[in-house]
């Protein structure tokens, strides 16, 4: 019972001594530790100032100015989508004057997506390169257009690399099995029939309820016959 008690009494003994330096580093160390606090403050206050005042009605100004833009990019007036009408901006006005926001950084993927098409593959690759996003069907897109930008410039293995990007960006039987298929389609245009089959038996084992499913027995076929 006494070595319990003497063990605690040490332990309290070290927590007092513990607090007591803790106590006189705080004591001597007054300026320094308010100024680092003071710091921290300013720049919360900073960016709280920044984010209120400046950018989220930046945000709401970008999206305002990108509605025509959107407009002309549904009815296939792409030019138009992307350099404004003279009284509106385009997409790659927004992209650059608002880089800052969210509607900025979309307005890469449209810019992206008009120069793919209208057959401006180099641009296409640049805006939709430019374009990140936590919306894992549209960030998904945005590689497999990359992958069809680079098919078009004949570049077989950047295509296929972006498509294998698209395909593990995320795990549904809409965009997985249409990414895996574009790659069975490059392999099978560089000859490599065997990895072509055996992505093919993957869309039919793993997405068998996705539409791409649905045809595979012909391309199964013709990569078997190979």
């Amino acid at each position: 019972m006494a070595n319990k008690t003497d063990k605690t009494d040490k332990q309290l003994a070290q927590i007092e001594e513990t607090l007591s330096r803790t106590e006189q580093y705080i004591e001597d160390n007054q300026k320094s530790l308010s100024l680092i606090v003071g710091v921290i403050i300013a720049i919360i206050a900073i960016y709280l100032a920044f984010t209120n005042f400046y950018l989220e009605p930046l945000e709401q100004e970008a999206h305002a100015d990108m509605y025509m833009a959107e407009m002309y990019f549904e009815k296939d007036s792409f030019n138009l989508a992307l350099n404004g009408d003279g009284q509106y901006l385009g997409f790659l006005d927004i992209a650059d004057e608002y880089s800052l926001t969210n509607a900025g950084n979309l307005a890469n993927y449209y810019a992206g997506m008009s120069y793919l098409y209208t057959e401006k593959y180099e641009d296409a690759i640049e805006y939709l390169g430019d374009f990140s996003s936590d919306d894992i069907i549209l960030s998904t897109l945005a590689l497999g257009c990359i992958g069809d930008a680079y098919l078009e410039l004949e570049n077989n293995e950047k295509a296929l690399k972006y498509y294998e990007k698209a395909a593990n960006n995320t795990d549904n039987d809409f965009t997985t099995p249409r990414y895996l298929l574009k790659q069975a389609f490059v392999l099978e245009m560089n000859e490599e029939y065997n990895g072509a089959l055996n992505i093919y038996n993957q869309i039919k084992e793993d997405y068998s309820k996705s539409l791409i499913a649905q045809d595979i027995e012909k391309y199964i076929a013709r990569a078997s016959n190979r």
